[in-house]
């Protein structure tokens, strides 16, 4: 499914419809109600001339509209459609989901992207109908919400989770906003236990929902085999592992995913979220992806495993070192490899290292060549010193470029990286082996590969997961 237009009559029939490939794509806004809502809302379908329909729930927010409580946009999936075009505009959606915007403020965020506030602003507006700073404000004010819907967090913490800079702040937001403050937001929405954690850490558990079909079994299948010893534990039923302040788990239930979390710092769990849902491919179109593959000499693979997923990375520097170190060897002995890496250079909390730590450790006496390790050191170079950015912030097709000046990483290993970190759905793995053998094996030919445009990506998980 191609980026939607805000087609009016388009919009009411998939409204009419509820329509859950449409959730995420866009909002209905009811004039009469001064809600919006999900194109899935189980409420009654209003008349067309009271509704509005924006692109972005922060579109209808600036418009005066507040979300609705019984379908709750803060839980609606994301808009695949900046994936697959991979433009500025979705890349700085990313980058604010990432919660630099929070951090660095807009001027921040552009220039992250290397353009200038007042570019990012018109392109905002001419893409959602209104500016960064208002997509950031209500992709806070949508984390509040579901944290003081879902969890037992006190409202102060609520309000630094959500990156507010004072209660005062969020309490006038909130109210300016939705109309009601947050302690009348959490007396309306029952009353949750706050689950104890070790000393000075915050657990909570969130829904993660994911766009449907989704193939939970195989995504957990492929993140259990490349777990790393020290960093993740994973199998079929749960997937953990260390992320900066504590740790989290994800664990698959009937129509979500469960993210727990533990951490000494709530002001990380932003960035934790968005990084879950890259991880684990939640915004993906399978509709899209099932019918340009379905027709193709994939067809019989694709309706074997509905709502297939390609498996990202939480950290991008530390999928590229998976992939340099995984060149050429099993992926068993890749995991065996990255464990002594984390072992010998873990930054404290059992962190993957970062790209100073790595830049700085000796990787002398753990398995690695010379050659691999002049190459990981290269690596870590050019991504601390901001040449190469893996989580969201450079074009695709640059960051690959950029990749392959690097000594000893070839297409294969760039390809990779593009896969999982840059989460680019046409990358293809160049000169991967077994992708040959299984072409082989099903009796297709190199040709095929350019028909599978633009989801070569998701050819190759298919194609990996047949084997």
């Amino acid at each position: 499914m191609a980026p939607l237009e805000l087609d009016f009559d388009s919009c009411y029939r998939a409204v009419s419809a509820r329509d859950s490939r449409f959730d995420g794509r866009f909002y209905t806004a009811v004039k009469t109600t001064g809600i919006y809502c999900r194109p899935i809302c189980p409420a009654r379908t209003p008349s067309s001339r009271n509704v509005r329909f924006y692109r972005h729930a922060a579109a209808a927010e600036a418009a005066g509209f507040r979300p609705c409580k019984r379908c709750r946009p803060e839980l609606s999936p994301g808009d695949p459609g900046w994936d697959l075009r991979g433009d500025l505009v979705g890349r700085a959606l990313r980058l604010i989901d990432d919660g630099a915007a929070d951090e660095r403020g807009v001027a921040g965020l552009a220039r992250r992207l290397h353009i200038t506030e007042r570019h990012l602003h018109r392109l905002f507006v001419s893409e959602l109908g209104v500016g960064p700073l208002a997509v950031a404000r209500t992709k806070r004010l949508l984390l509040a919400k579901q944290l003081l819907t879902e969890t037992g967090l006190p409202i102060t913490d609520v309000a630094f989770a959500a990156g507010f800079g004072s209660v005062r702040q969020f309490n006038a937001t909130m109210r300016e906003t939705y109309g009601f403050t947050p302690s009348e937001l959490r007396a309306t929405a029952g009353r949750w236990a706050r689950e104890p954690g070790p000393a000075g850490q915050v657990t909570l558990r969130l829904r993660l929902h994911p766009r449907e079909p989704y193939d939970v079994e195989g995504v957990f299948a492929f993140l259990a085999a490349r777990a790393i010893p020290g960093l993740e534990t994973a199998d079929q039923a749960s997937y953990s592992r260390a992320v900066p302040g504590g740790t989290i788990t994800l664990t698959p239930c009937s129509d979500h995913l469960a993210l727990d979390v533990a951490v000494d710092d709530t002001r990380q769990l932003n960035r934790i979220v968005a990084r879950c849902r890259r991880l684990l491919d939640l915004d993906a179109d399978p509709d899209a992806i099932a019918q340009a593959l379905g027709r193709t000499s994939l067809g019989p693979l694709v309706a074997a495993r509905p709502g297939l997923r390609v498996p990202g990375a939480f950290d991008g520097f530390e999928l590229a070192v998976r992939a340099v170190v995984g060149q050429q060897v099993s992926v068993a002995g890749a995991r065996t490899l990255l464990g002594r890496v984390v072992d010998r250079a873990a930054a404290p909390g059992g962190l993957f290292p970062s790209a100073e730590c790595l830049l700085d450790a000796d990787l002398t006496g753990l398995g690695l060549t010379n050659r691999r390790v002049e190459t990981l050191k290269e690596l870590a170079a050019l991504v601390a010193e901001g040449h190469i950015d893996l989580d969201g912030g450079q074009d695709p097709a640059e960051a690959v470029a950029e990749l392959l000046r690097v000594r000893g990483i070839g297409p294969w290993t760039a390809s990779y990286i593009a896969l999982r970190a840059l989460r680019d759905p046409d990358a293809w793995p160049t000169g991967d082996l077994v992708l040959a053998k299984r072409m082989a094996d099903l009796g297709i030919t190199h040709d095929h590969i350019e028909r599978w445009r633009p989801w070569r990506a998701y050819a190759a998980l298919h194609l990996w997961s047949s084997s």
